[in-house]
């Protein structure tokens, strides 16, 4: 069994920028508000994302720049002279933004909320640095505010909308479990699922059942209809749930009987001479690569 090799080494070096060499020139980058925003952000709290190099062949103390140019540029321009530094073990540079893993918002949250109360970083740097309104920083340290912990635990490594993360206070901590589990079963973290989901919670679910629901261009019996078909529809995914494991368990068993029954020469004539539909479609099943 051969051995799984990295894309990259899991440590970081600290290089001089004049040995690293761009592979792409990267024009009028200071027009783009995400180059103004990478500039804001190393200022005040530093290089966040290290570079991601290669060393160069034939040329020792020399690394190409696989992943970091607008970075790279930034660090010059501010006029620092070295930068942390990941090596790659190959110069496929575009293969390592998909390799990167980015940080989910639940954890973002934490970490942002962790640094502001051991006083790490204040607000307004972190506003500065990401080039948003100090009242978006703000907000952001307050996510998570009334939020059931096992819905979090749930959620905490996936890419949830904010919003969505808000939309769930509406609702009391056993049903934003649900919410958060249909979210996982569906994979599903926009905004508009989330509210949809709120929105057809039963009114004895909601963490205000004395606040009358209300959506523009729906009556109350509209909204009724939606709570139903919500319930009803949770309730069919569930079943579906439920029953999925055997489900594909039953039919691995029958392709894996099917495989054998081709293999019989003599079956594949007699399908083929009386069954031909059968014939084919079992091997479509047979061939099929997932179920």
């Amino acid at each position: 069994m051969s051995e799984l090799k990295l894309g990259f080494e899991m440590k970081k070096i600290r290089l001089p920028l004049g040995d690293i060499l761009p592979v792409r020139q990267i024009g009028g980058q200071q027009r783009i508000d995400r180059y103004q925003t990478i500039v804001r952000s190393i200022k005040e709290v530093g290089l966040v994302e290290p570079l991601m190099v290669h060393p160069q062949k034939g040329a020792s103390g020399k690394y190409l720049l696989v992943d970091g140019h607008l970075r790279l540029n930034a660090l010059r321009e501010l006029g620092e002279t070295e930068a942390d530094c990941i090596i790659a073990n190959d110069d496929e540079s575009y293969t390592y933004n998909a390799r990167i893993s980015r940080m989910a918002p639940i954890q973002e949250h934490k970490m942002i909320l962790r640094a502001v109360q051991q006083g790490k970083v204040k607000p307004e740097r972190i506003a500065a640095a990401l080039n948003v309104p100090l009242s978006h920083v703000q907000s952001s340290l307050t996510l998570l505010d009334g939020i059931n912990p096992e819905a979090v635990d749930l959620l905490k490594d996936k890419l949830i909308a904010p919003k969505a993360i808000r939309c769930l206070k509406k609702v009391s901590g056993v049903r934003q479990i649900e919410i958060a589990e249909l979210m996982v079963s569906v994979n599903n973290y926009t905004a508009g699922y989330a509210e949809a989901l709120v929105f057809g919670t039963p009114k004895d679910q909601l963490a205000d059942p004395a606040e009358p629901k209300k959506k523009d261009g729906l009556s109350p019996e509209e909204i009724g209809r939606m709570e139903q078909e919500m319930e009803t529809l949770e309730h069919d995914l569930k079943a579906v749930e439920e029953s999925y494991g055997e489900n594909v368990l039953n039919l691995t068993c029958a392709r894996g009987y099917i495989k054998k029954l081709l293999d019989n020469a003599k079956v594949v004539r007699f399908l083929n001479a009386n069954y031909s539909d059968f014939c084919s479609e079992f091997a479509a099943i047979a061939a099929a690569e997932t179920l």
